[in-house]
């Protein structure tokens, strides 16, 4: 009896062992970054309303545009709208951004403006957290924006955090350490980094900039991530001009550049698998409005931060009123898709119809046929008019749609 026992204590024991073993070897959960959002417009509009709502589940902290300094306009403010803002209530940091080509940083000028800035948005009512300073300068000019930030942070209130926006090319220069000794964060920036006709954005090279820049960076930093695009415009000046919210009084030929929101949920899961050291969030550039043609719909931004499966679903649906039907493509998918170059309609005894939306209309004696005119895309959550057919008999069931 004593020789059983023995033999299931040791068994007993080497089970446990085994199972502890196995526990130590399961691969740590992926890890969940705090999300933030970046308001760039200069000036709001009622629009602004509706996103922040819609986006106030999901992202905690709010980045908003609110000066600027330019070589020729000087300094102007953002038009925002405080009663929006103290309503939403998001922490916020103010954003104040220093154009790279300015001949130099005027510390005194800077922090003036820093300061009204300040007295005027708390004088408001709104909770501002933190200051970012965004100043997309030449590794030479490090050491004297260096200077000028370790002004700043004795100028400002010690619980006003200050951050600043970082680029990829600074990681070669020996004065990053200098620069972010005054700042309690910095945001490094990995799109729109480079030659704009090379791309706004590549997975490989923002995920070795971040492992880099946490080599570099003794405190906690960001990742600006994109959620937009923008349009490409022939110049005869060499360099071609980069469109974006607003459109350019240009004839010239455009070509649409848009960061592709599959590869930017590729790198959230690559780096959450493998998270580079002091990595504490992700901020999305930009909050999309209502109209914005060149930002991600909001579905799509939700749908990439939440990790959730990338999808376009088209869909043609049909309203009738007696003979009349109505024909509506809609997209119900959280990813933009490419319009379906045919779509087909089973239909009899058609008295009309016509085709609108970019498409021409093609009838035999039992079918109706929508035809592409030109490529286009239908963006998440949005829908198409495609026209009209009075016909005494539609089939039932699905559309044809054909890509």
């Amino acid at each position: 009896m004593l020789v059983c026992a023995f033999a299931l204590r040791c068994r007993y024991t080497l089970g446990l062992l085994a199972f502890l073993s196995l526990i130590g070897c399961e691969p740590a959960p992926p890890k969940v970054f705090d999300q933030q959002l970046y308001i760039w417009q200069r000036q709001w509009r009622p629009a602004h309303a509706e996103a922040l709502a819609q986006s106030r589940a999901q992202f905690s902290t709010l980045r908003v545009l609110a000066l600027q300094a330019q070589p020729h306009e000087g300094w102007t403010r953002a038009r925002i709208d405080p009663a929006m803002l103290k309503a939403d209530g998001r922490p916020i940091i103010a954003v104040v951004r220093l154009d790279g080509q300015l001949p130099q940083l005027d510390s005194a000028a800077i922090q003036a403006q820093i300061q009204r800035l300040l007295s005027d948005w708390q004088a408001a009512g709104l909770r501002v957290t933190g200051l970012e300073i965004d100043h997309d300068c030449a590794s030479a000019r490090l050491p004297a924006y260096a200077e000028l930030l370790k002004n700043l942070r004795q100028a400002l209130p010690a619980q006003l955090k200050l951050s600043i926006t970082a680029l990829p090319a600074w990681l070669a220069s020996p004065a990053l350490e200098k620069l972010l000794a005054s700042v309690d964060s910095s945001v490094l920036q990995v799109h729109a980094v480079s030659n704009p006709a090379q791309g706004l954005f590549a997975p490989q090279s923002a995920q070795r900039w971040a492992h880099a820049y946490a080599a570099r960076s003794p405190k906690p930093f960001y990742l600006a991530l994109p959620a937009y695009g923008v349009g490409l415009i022939e110049s005869t000046a060499g360099a071609p001009l980069v469109e974006s919210e607003a459109p350019l009084n240009t004839r010239a030929p455009r070509r649409e550049l848009q960061a592709d929101p599959q590869q930017v949920a590729n790198l959230i899961q690559a780096l959450q698998t493998d998270p580079p050291k002091n990595l504490a969030g992700l901020i999305w550039f930009r909050l999309p409005l209502a109209g914005d043609r060149r930002a991600w719909p909001l579905r799509t931004l939700q749908a990439v931060a939440a990790g959730r499966p990338l999808n376009v679903d088209l869909r043609v649906a049909i309203s009738r009123s007696g003979a009349l039907s109505e024909l509506v493509l809609h997209n119900h998918g959280n990813l933009s898709g490419a319009l379906p170059a045919r779509i087909e309609l089973n239909a009899e005894h058609c008295d009309g119809a016509d085709a609108v939306g970019g498409y021409r209309l093609q009838r035999s004696a039992n079918r109706l046929v929508w035809l592409r005119q030109s490529p286009g895309q239908l963006a998440a959550g949005q829908q198409l008019a495609l026209g009209w057919a009075r016909c005494q008999i539609i089939e039932q069931g699905e559309v044809g749609v054909k890509p």
